[in-house]
């Protein structure tokens, strides 16, 4: 089975199959990339596609810049702080159709600060899987600024600009299984 069209009920992230990725801006002249290695998430589909929600949470120790040195310090209070803020959540508040895509708004939190985006979504399909259950996958991509969450830590580069840049790109990779009494155990790992 694969279809674009995606059945109500409740979908569960799977983190094997998933990401959760970022990219910023460093010296101006590059990007630096990286991710979480651990998060969970459901998603709730209705019966109508926009009376949809979408609840995320992510360990924000578990990032990876493959620079152990650099990790340390956006673990600390410099940027997330994350002994007194391990989690970054999202909480969907609406959705809405766009040009056969989706835009999610919701309430992201990062260090105690939460302010409201938007989530450009492309919803990939749904299919069976070989354990007898269903799965589905979306795309997601959006930006903030890490400022507006109190993360301003940069250091001055001489002739103007930061070391690090303001703007987050945070793009999402994800595949859900849906859960129900019907759906095999071995499916949802």
């Amino acid at each position: 089975m694969s279809t674009t069209e995606i059945p109500a009920g409740t979908w569960v992230i799977d983190p094997s199959h998933s990401e959760v990725g970022f990219s910023v801006r460093h010296l101006m002249v590059s990007k630096v990339k990286g991710n979480f290695h651990t998060f969970d998430g459901t998603i709730t589909i209705g019966e109508n596609p926009l009376d949809s929600s979408v609840t995320a949470s992510v360990d924000l120790d578990s990032i990876s810049t493959r620079d152990e040195g650099r990790d340390a310090h956006l673990r600390s209070a410099d940027f997330f702080e994350t002994e007194t803020y391990p989690k970054l959540t999202f909480a969907s508040t609406s959705v809405l159709a766009d040009d056969g895509d989706f835009k999610v708004t919701g309430d992201l939190t990062i260090k105690g600060v939460t302010q409201q985006v938007v989530l450009d979504l492309e919803f990939n399909g749904v299919s069976g899987d070989p354990w007898g259950g269903t799965r589905s996958g979306f795309s997601a991509v959006t930006e903030i600024s890490r400022k507006d969450f109190g993360i301003d830590f940069n250091i001055p580069l001489d002739g103007g600009g930061h070391v690090v840049g303001d703007k987050i790109k945070i793009f999402l990779e994800v595949e859900a299984v849906l859960q129900g009494a019907d759906v095999p155990a071995e499916a949802n790992a």
